[in-house]
């Protein structure tokens, strides 16, 4: 149960601490003065969305704190958890249980565990289909337990096994798409006949065609300066330096090292004329050192970003399709163990399905019984199991929701699409109040459950949650006298303006207030009859 509450800056409250009890806490007050923001704080600390309008004026963070004690509890400290998460103007959270850091997503899971909020206008898990289940088969109770924990390892198992033969490619249809694929990769690479240089090779020829013109033209001009210039000019000088080779041994040597690069510039002189000879290029060899490179870069997009890594990748997969190929065998086996666990899986399912079926049938029997008692007679709730032929889900292959006739001659619809409010709130305490001895909620809150009930009902309604607040923490807020005077501990919710700033209050009401406020909301004044009247219902929840 909830022991303290701390809230500050959310909306209009400044900074408020409530100290809450075991039993039925009723909250009551001035229209606006701040009931409901208390209801979105207990949104707040359970993980709920948080929006910038909701920051009080002027501040910069957000802040709700609460104290549960929960002995049973393993993460209990001398049985109290304290529950924090503090909310700044960029958005950043910081969420703790007991100190220790949490995401939001964690804050969640683990208030999930204690609290449920039933608000104005969504009741959050008992509508949702997907909680349907859960509730039925807490319900059901330990009758059910055991083969559920059964069925839930078997279908872990399945799972795994499902998965693995996924990717051993036990599936047939996958198997034969993935050797379909990895021969067709095959086949592509082994036509290319790639060879380890050729790009490069390719790309250095593909570079002299596009410069074609640019080097012939550069070789012809060197070629005459050469041929021309060159060798003419140093045979002449050859020719001179012989004139003088016996006055002194040097004239010798200078003659005989230019005769040397004489021979080899003839030499190159053969080879840049050689040059020119290569420039000569046919249009169908253009095309095909443009269609090979067309290949390779296409290759290299899809296998790896060289030759050498494409052809790397065709000797792995070649492997994986011998791998593939022998792995027929172990799948076979695979198979057969999932069809083993399958049909006791199959097994498990009927019977849950069964058990569920009628306790359904019970369920729907005592929550419609719970529902004439709060004057909605003609109302009938169906808890419906839907067994899944085709599919195993985690909890079995049943499929559970609740859904409702309001009035006699209307259509059987979800319990969601509920649209009067009175209804709504008296369908889901009906529903709460049969739960309430099976589920392990400890705490339940009620954001003006009384919407749209009055007179008789709202006795009942009152009635109801005395009785869930037996073995529950219960909040409530309400208008109605009725619940008021059922309180086992009522609050006063008022707002005040200090220095141009309006702000909330709360505080406990002595049992004299009590008369007081049950006065007053009954009949909007506190007069001599509206007490008289207070103290008559007072009287009632005494008896």
């Amino acid at each position: 149960m909830i022991t303290t509450l701390h809230i500050k800056n959310i909306g209009i409250i400044e900074d408020i601490t409530i100290d809450l009890n075991q039993g039925l806490n009723v909250l009551t007050g001035e229209t606006g003065a701040g009931k409901t923001l208390i209801i979105d704080s207990l949104q707040i600390i359970s993980g709920g969305r948080f929006s910038k309008e909701m920051m009080r004026k002027g501040e910069n963070q957000s802040f709700v704190e609460l104290c549960m004690y929960e002995p049973e509890n393993e993460k209990a400290i001398d049985g109290n958890i304290i529950v924090s998460r503090e909310i700044n103007v960029n958005g950043k959270n910081m969420c703790k249980i007991n100190g220790r850091m949490v995401t939001v997503n964690e804050l969640k899971e683990f208030m999930n565990r204690f609290m449920e909020i039933h608000g104005q206008n969504d009741n959050q898990n008992l509508l949702e289909s997907k909680m349907h289940l859960k509730y039925l088969d807490g319900f059901t109770g330990e009758n059910l337990l055991e083969k559920k924990q059964k069925y839930s390892k078997l279908y872990d198992q399945y799972c795994e096994i499902k998965q693995e033969l996924k990717n051993n490619f036990g599936d047939e249809k996958e198997k034969q798409r993935k050797l379909d694929l990895l021969s067709y990769q095959i086949k592509e690479i082994e036509e290319a006949k790639l060879k380890v240089g050729e790009e490069v090779q390719l790309e250095e020829k593909r570079k002299v065609i596009q410069n074609a013109e640019k080097i012939t033209e550069n070789l012809q001009e060197a070629d005459v300066l050469i041929s021309e210039n060159g060798i003419d000019s140093i045979s002449m000088a050859i020719r001179a330096l012989e004139k003088i080779e016996p006055i002194d041994a040097k004239y010798e040597k200078a003659s005989n090292e230019l005769k040397s690069i004489y021979y080899e510039l003839q030499e190159l002189a053969r080879d840049v004329n050689s040059y020119k000879s290569d420039m000569d290029f046919s249009e169908e060899e253009r095309d095909f050192i443009e269609e090979r490179l067309n290949v390779i870069y296409s290759l290299k997009r899809k296998y790896g970003n060289s030759i050498e890594e494409i052809l790397k990748y065709k000797q792995d997969i070649q492997e994986e399709v011998e791998h593939i190929e022998n792995l027929e065998q172990y799948n076979e086996k695979l198979k057969k163990k999932q069809k083993e666990i399958e049909e006791q899986m199959k097994l498990l399912a009927d019977q849950m399905h069964e058990i569920r079926s009628k306790k359904a049938k019970e369920l729907s029997e005592k929550i419609n019984q719970e529902l004439e008692e709060l004057e909605m007679k003609n109302a009938k709730i169906n808890v419906k199991v839907m067994y899944l032929e085709n599919e195993y889900l985690k909890t079995g292959k049943d499929n559970v929701t609740f859904n409702i006739i309001t009035n006699k001659g209307e259509e059987e619809k979800e319990l969601s699409k509920i649209a009067s409010g009175g209804e709504m709130s008296r369908t889901m305490l009906a529903i709460k109040k049969v739960l309430a001895d099976s589920d392990k909620m400890s705490i339940l809150v009620f954001d003006e459950i009384d919407t749209g009930i009055s007179g008789k009902a709202a006795n009942r309604v009152a009635s109801k949650l005395k009785k869930i607040a037996s073995n529950h923490q219960v909040m409530c807020i309400s208008h109605l006298p009725n619940i008021a005077a059922m309180a086992d501990y009522n609050y006063f919710i008022s707002k005040e303006v200090y220095q141009d700033r309006t702000k909330t209050q709360v505080r406990q009401l002595q049992e004299e207030e009590v008369i007081e406020e049950i006065a007053r909301i009954s009949s909007g004044e506190v007069n001599e009859v509206s007490l008289q009247y207070a103290s008559e219902l007072r009287n009632k929840k005494a008896s």
